[in-house]
């Protein structure tokens, strides 16, 4: 049965069905996706009925109750709260169901500054949730081991208490939790010290960690993998139109993969032939809209866009509701990767992927650093080592060797 009318829904939600539907089709679900969704509210519905429970009986706590009962009755699918989110949506909007409960105040002088750290570097730092979200995890143990449950008492911290969390937490660590975990700290000392918390600056008191620059190798694909890459989307389905439109995102901007997430319609400038990206720091940069990608987007647009996208994202869900990608975007490359037999492949060496294609193109490091948006030159040079057959003309013969 795939007509969502049909679906009985007896008992408290009975009469917020016919409104669910429409709110269902207006956002986008498929006749069969709106029918699962209908038979799962009249599940929810019969059991509040069962439980002597009303429509605005639906908090968070009863929520998991219906859901753990589910579960535990055998159900596998539509058993997690991402299920029950559109009906809850729904409900709430209308005032029936209550709002979700909010979020518990922090119960630890350790917690409220964690909590005012993050909220500095989303003003002032402007740095994405989940860079927060790092910054916050890496520092949590040193707060906590200032004041472990009580009152924090920050004026007498020291360079000597900083150094050593350092030297006893980044020997554990892996080279790139350790350099977090150093950057973190930095940050958190910053703001500390801007908020008035500590007498002095202690950002200089924080080693830095084992790092050489330069050190590696980038990691860009061959021309013949980029086209398995690329060949392995359908562009005859709306899926593969949108994946290979992202993957030549990727390829011949080298944009990150949030960066691709944040596009929206109005950013493709499609008279100037121009694109405007939304990097780190929300800073807003234009670059040029290459030939090949204008045609992907323009494909996507025209035969793969859902027409009732929820908003101005450029790349949205295929699937109801149609709303922006969010993380997605790493998951079509990796998609794509394995369906090339090209192992596992994230977006980042896309953006590697794309350097090295402009420097074997003769394109200059400081113009890949533009388009790479680098603030420091420095960051590009470690491109140069992929033109291998430049570098051997500099390099001198190890003693001892033949000519």
């Amino acid at each position: 049965m795939k007509d969502p009318s049909r679906v009985c829904v007896d008992g408290p939600l009975e009469a917020f069905a016919p409104g669910f539907v429409a709110e269902l089709g207006r956002l986008g679900y498929s006749p069969l996706g709106a029918t699962l969704q209908l038979r799962l509210m009249a599940h929810v519905s019969r059991w509040l009925a069962a439980a002597g429970l009303g429509s605005d009986g639906l908090s968070s706590d009863v929520v998991e109750r219906f859901l753990a009962e589910r579960r535990a009755a055998g159900h596998r699918d539509w058993v997690t709260g991402r299920a029950m989110a559109p009906l809850l949506a729904y409900l709430r909007g209308l005032g029936v169901a209550p709002a979700p409960a909010p979020r518990r105040e922090a119960d630890t002088a350790a917690e409220r500054l964690l909590e005012r750290f993050a909220e500095y570097l989303a003003v002032e730092r402007g740095l994405a949730a989940g860079t927060i979200w790092d910054y916050v995890h890496a520092v949590r143990p040193f707060v906590v081991e200032l004041g472990g449950d009580g009152e924090l008492d920050l004026w007498e911290l020291d360079a000597a208490q900083v150094t050593a969390f350092v030297v006893a937490r980044c020997p554990r660590q892996s080279r790139g939790a350790a350099k977090l975990t150093v950057t973190a700290l930095r940050s958190l000392l910053r703001f500390l010290h801007v908020d008035g918390a500590i007498a002095r600056s202690l950002v200089g008191a924080v080693p830095s960690a084992a790092s050489w620059r330069l050190s590696g190798l980038p990691r860009g694909l061959e021309p013949d993998q980029v086209r398995a890459l690329l060949d392995s989307c359908d562009q005859q389905t709306a899926a593969g139109r949108r994946d290979f439109a992202i993957l030549t995102i990727l390829v011949r901007l080298g944009l990150r993969a949030g960066e691709v997430a944040d596009l929206r319609l109005d950013d493709i400038d499609w008279r100037a032939g121009g694109l405007v990206v939304i990097g780190k720091g929300r800073r807003a940069e234009r670059l040029p809209l290459p030939v090949d990608v204008g045609e992907a987007v323009t494909s996507y647009l025209r035969d793969g866009r859902p027409s009732g996208a929820l908003d101005r994202s450029l790349f949205v869900r295929v699937k109801a509701p149609h709303c922006r990608l969010k993380g997605g975007v790493t998951q079509v490359v990796v998609s794509a990767a394995r369906r090339a037999d090209l192992g596992q492949i994230h977006a980042h060496r896309l953006r590697h992927t794309a350097a090295t294609q402009m420097l074997r193109a003769g394109a200059p490091l400081a113009e890949i650093g533009q388009v790479l948006r680098h603030r420091q030159l420095l960051t590009t040079a470690i491109y140069a080592k992929v033109d291998r057959d430049a570098l051997r003309q500099l390099a001198r013969p190890w003693p001892g060797a033949r000519s």
